[in-house]
């Protein structure tokens, strides 16, 4: 029993499932709270600390034109209205095919708001899925301003040391060509600090990590990993949305508080107006709780997108691709360049060939796409003959396509209603010279059904590369009561629209690409296959990337791009597949063009994936150093599997030679470990030396050269 609180709880519900641990109360005038979600069981709780009214909401919901008392909440999403009204219905505990599923209703009444909130949880991993309805049962028109998908107050309670002192938030910076760029921070160096760790501050600053838009991660990855140092304990999360999303971190009351939500009035210009009867269905975040190991969470957290993800035959067999667009061709294709690097790229054993940018006008392209018809100029017999031509030497033919806009200078757009478009203050939006196509029209669906359906029957196209690269601001004013509200309806119908597409083929592998990486998301990920992971240029810098991807996603959905240089050399190969061979091949570069030695690097680095990816589909993250930085000069990663390590180590400069990777985490047990060089098979020892430390159980690797990279294997016996 929590002291002191046998007047204000009148029956507590415990919880333990998969190793989250978790306590609701209900009180005497029937609210039902959140008091615990941990992956240790909850200490008792003074009466003073609770603050019971106004705090541990399950759901924060807040209907315009409402007071709102207590704190000094500011734009803080707290103390909402009707939220903090809200009065317990039931709890419905039963089970399903994916594990423990929890249906909480709760209602105000003077309001008429009815919310039903949705909490699966996916055995065999410590993560749970929310939802959150929110139902206007009353008599009024009700506008909502913003409604939470989680919400958690008290995350700070483990532990006895003082939150500046204990508490620390790691989350990724993105933005084109320097993605999943992470770092750690304490709350006091975001700007929440106590000034007192004795009294129970109240502040109007929050930590926000926000998107407004439709590229979902412009700024910022929609994921976090919050760690109680002092405790042990930690939480991590996704916001499984394609758009605008938000997360807080605040005080309420002597405790501090996350939460996590898609759009909102204050952030990204949405608000939804509800008639008697209508309805609000959030976005889902996915919640979950592990020690203070950031690997370890971002292992539950891979094997929970394995669990959501549609099933492929794609993330089952790891095909290798060649893409000719990054330092080859450049959005340039003709027939009499594609031939042979389709000859190269079949010979160095690729599965899948894309034709990149370009295949559908000559010339500069930019600002008339939207038809998607074939250039004669570029393939006078067709691209028909040069899809042949890949299928012919054994591999699956793939185009690049943007449809979600329209170029400014397209002809179909000349002729096209505005309503087929984002629409503003009474204008079409533009960016980059191109229209936001909404797929909330029917129109527009058959325009882009007509193109997969084109391409997929007339070309025999069995890869789709879906660009996306613009963005077109807070959304669209058409037919919505708010120009957040019409970019959700317009990011919902285009998931519907997708889930039709793998309706029709589902063996079709459609690659989410965003400039790059701007929409690493799991609304999008839980659909698509494979993720574009950087338009990163330089194969140094692309180390970074590809050494921190698996944080972001699942690392057979993670395609890098592996591209030899013209004026390479040796080293420089092995680089370059080096950054790939962990994750996707994306192939590319000149490959015909290059010397005979750099070819065998090339072809024995796909030869070596195709023996490794039935391992990487169920391996799980793991990072010896720590996550990489960009201004690292030595960097690793690695992938496990239950008895069996794959270790990335690159090298990029400076005048250290060389270091000691710590393994003996890798597996329970004390079993030997054996180290091998995997990757490149052959390599001079002054080049590369390396030992096994078996007292230290760490890897000693001395690399010759400034820039290098290699892979190894380790096993446990």
């Amino acid at each position: 029993m929590t002291k002191g609180t046998e007047g204000y709880v009148k029956k507590w519900i415990r919880m333990e499932e998969d190793g989250i641990y978790l306590v609701f109360g209900i009180t005497a005038d029937n609210q039902l709270k959140l008091f615990h979600f941990s992956s240790v069981p909850m200490r008792d709780l003074e009466e003073s600390d609770l603050f019971i009214k106004e705090g541990f909401q399950v759901v924060q919901v807040n209907f315009s034109g409402y007071n709102r008392p207590y704190e000094k909440h500011g734009n803080k999403h707290i103390v909402t209205a009707p939220g903090y009204l809200l009065t317990f219905v039931n709890m419905e505990d039963g089970r399903n095919e994916t594990g423990r599923k929890l249906t909480i209703t709760q209602k105000d009444e003077m309001t008429g708001a009815k919310v039903i909130s949705t909490w699966q949880f996916y055995t065999g991993t410590s993560t749970v899925r929310m939802q959150h309805q929110v139902i206007n049962e009353g008599q009024q028109v009700q506008t909502l301003e913003y409604i939470s998908s989680f919400y958690y107050l008290g995350i700070e309670k483990e532990g006895n040391a003082s939150s500046d002192d204990k508490m620390r938030l790691t989350y990724a910076y993105n933005g084109w060509q320097k993605e999943f760029n992470f770092h750690s921070y304490s709350f006091p160096e975001l700007g929440l600090g106590q000034t007192q760790p004795t009294v129970n501050q109240r502040t109007s600053g929050t930590i926000e990590l926000t998107n407004t838009g439709n590229w979902s991660t412009k700024k910022y990855l929609p994921m976090g990993y919050l760690e109680n140092t002092d405790g042990g304990t930690s939480l991590y999360w996704q916001i499984e949305h394609n758009g605008s999303w938000h997360t807080e971190i605040s005080d309420e009351n002597g405790h501090f508080y996350l939460a996590l939500s898609g759009p909102a009035e204050v952030q990204s210009h949405w608000f939804q107006n509800l008639k008697p009867g209508e309805s609000f269905t959030t976005v889902p975040v996915a919640v979950g709780v592990c020690s203070a190991d950031f690997a370890k969470a971002m292992g539950q957290l891979t094997s929970y997108r394995r669990k959501i993800r549609r099933p492929n035959q794609d993330n089952e067999k790891l095909p290798v691709v060649f893409n000719d667009y990054m330092n080859c061709l450049f959005g340039d294709p003709t027939t009499e360049k594609e031939l042979p690097l389709i000859d190269a790229a079949a010979e160095m054993g690729c599965e899948y060939y894309v034709i990149d940018a370009g295949w559908y006008a000559p010339g500069e392209w930019w600002d008339s796409v939207g038809e998607w018809q074939e250039s004669k100029e570029r393939f006078p017999k067709g691209v028909k003959e040069v899809t042949d031509y890949i299928r012919a030497r054994g591999m699956v033919p793939g185009l690049w396509l943007e449809l979600e806009v329209m170029g400014i200078n397209c002809e179909k757009a000349k002729k096209a209603p505005d309503d087929w478009f984002f629409v503003r203050h009474g204008k079409r939006v533009y960016d980059r010279s191109r229209y936001q196509l909404d797929f909330r029209n029917p129109e527009v669906i058959a325009h882009v059904d007509e193109v997969i359906d084109r391409v997929v029957r007339e070309y025999g196209v069995g890869y789709i590369k879906m660009d996306y690269n613009i963005e077109p601001g807070i959304g669209t004013e058409l037919y919505a009561d708010s120009p957040g509200a019409g970019m959700l309806a317009h990011e919902r119908a285009y998931l519907k629209w997708l889930e039709g597409v793998f309706e029709r083929y589902p063996d079709l592998v459609i690659d989410n690409c965003s400039s790059g990486g701007l929409r690493i998301d799991y609304a999008m990920l839980s659909r698509y296959s494979i993720q574009s992971t950087s338009d990163q240029e330089d194969y140094r810098n692309y180390a970074t990337i590809a050494a921190n991807a698996c944080a972001g996603l699942t690392p057979e959905q993670a395609a890098v791009w592996s591209y030899p240089q013209r004026d390479g050399d040796e080293e420089e190969t092995i680089y370059n597949m080096v950054n790939a061979l962990l994750l996707r091949i994306h192939q590319s570069g000149h490959l015909k063009e290059l010397s005979d030695g750099r070819k065998a690097l090339v072809k024995e680095g796909i030869a070596y994936y195709k023996t490794i990816r039935e391992d990487i589909k169920k391996a799980l993250p793991d990072w010896p150093w720590g996550l990489a930085d960009s201004r690292d000069n030595w960097l690793c990663s690695v992938l496990k599997t239950e008895k069996k390590a794959y270790l990335a180590l690159w090298r990029r400069g400076g005048n250290e030679e060389s270091k000691k990777i710590p393994l003996g985490h890798l597996f329970e047990g004390e079993g030997e470990l054996s180290v091998r060089l995997a990757y490149p098979s052959k390599t001079r020892q002054d080049n590369c030396s390396y030992g096994y430390l078996k007292e230290e159980k760490a890897l000693a690797v001395k690399y010759g050269e400034p820039v290098m990279a290699r892979i190894f294997e380790i096993e446990s016996r």
